[in-house]
């Protein structure tokens, strides 16, 4: 049957193309954009999972700027102290070179202590970055280093914590080293002992900094693998396969043609009934 109110060759052909050029613009918008998945209505398990991740990605390189910063402050810190273990060591060199020397001898050789302890003093003072300071106290500095996620949802934070080391008060310590005031040679192996006690402290601040420092580099390099992996399995789940896409594509454009062909060809059914009337 045949009718000229009711077309359904061309009802059919309309339906078919207005489904191919859907897929066509949808192909196209994927080309175009680079993404399979733009919003929640393309995936919404994959689209709220790769939001949530791109958010720890950023988070992550937010800290990882920051740690940048820490590690320079501490970078500076460690060079301080372990400066100050070198003019440490010429301290107590000189110290032991006047054991038996004369009080002339001592003399000269406290000059060379003072002008020690001056250098000393005014590496500490330059031992900073960006107006930190690490060298002139003991406080326990807690520095963020990344966050964690529970099964529930929640965020949390975690860190290492490092000491300040006080180089003022080895500093401190070496000033108060006289050795014309030291009249016996057991008051000059005294000094000694001193100068050998502030010494050791100073490699222990140097060393205490360099696992610190340690520490953070470690942490940024992990960082810096963990947001490639994230960004990479974002990727994964939201990027277009822009091979598979282009041959979509092709293959789409030839199914409209040929769409476009059978509706025209069914628009032309209510002609040939015509004709049987002429």
């Amino acid at each position: 049957m045949s009718s000229i109110h009711t077309n359904t060759s061309a009802m059919s052909a309309l339906n078919t193309l207005k489904n191919i050029n859907n897929s066509l613009s949808n192909t196209q918008n994927r080309i175009s954009s680079g993404l399979k998945i733009e919003s929640g209505k393309d995936n919404a398990a994959y689209f709220s999972i790769s939001e949530t991740m791109t958010g720890d990605s950023r988070i992550y390189k937010a800290i990882d700027e920051s740690l940048t910063l820490t590690q320079n402050s501490i970078s500076a810190a460690r060079l301080g102290a372990e400066t100050v273990v070198d003019l440490a060591n010429d301290f107590v060199e000189r110290v032991a070179f006047a054991q038996g020397g004369t009080a002339e001898t001592r003399g000269d050789v406290q000059k060379e202590l003072d002008q020690l302890v001056a250098r000393i003093n005014t590496t500490i003072s330059q031992s900073t970055f960006n107006g930190s300071d690490l060298v002139n106290g003991t406080t326990a500095v807690t520095v963020v280093t990344g966050i964690s996620r529970t099964a529930a949802g929640s965020i949390n934070t975690t860190s290492v914590s490092f000491n300040q080391q006080d180089l003022g008060a080895i500093a401190s310590a070496l000033g108060t080293i006289d050795l014309t005031a030291a009249s016996t040679t057991a008051l000059m192996e005294t000094l000694l002992q001193d100068a050998e006690s502030a010494l050791g402290a100073a490699i222990a601040s140097a060393t205490a900094f360099g696992i610190a420092e340690k520490s953070v580099e470690m942490q940024k390099e992990f960082l810096g693998e963990l947001t490639t992996r994230i960004d990479a399995g974002v990727g994964s789940m939201v990027d277009a396969n822009m091979e598979a896409e282009a041959a979509e594509l092709q293959a789409l454009q030839v199914q409209q043609q040929l769409a476009t062909q059978a509706l025209s060809i069914a628009n032309q059914s209510p002609q040939n009934i015509l004709s049987l009337f002429r």
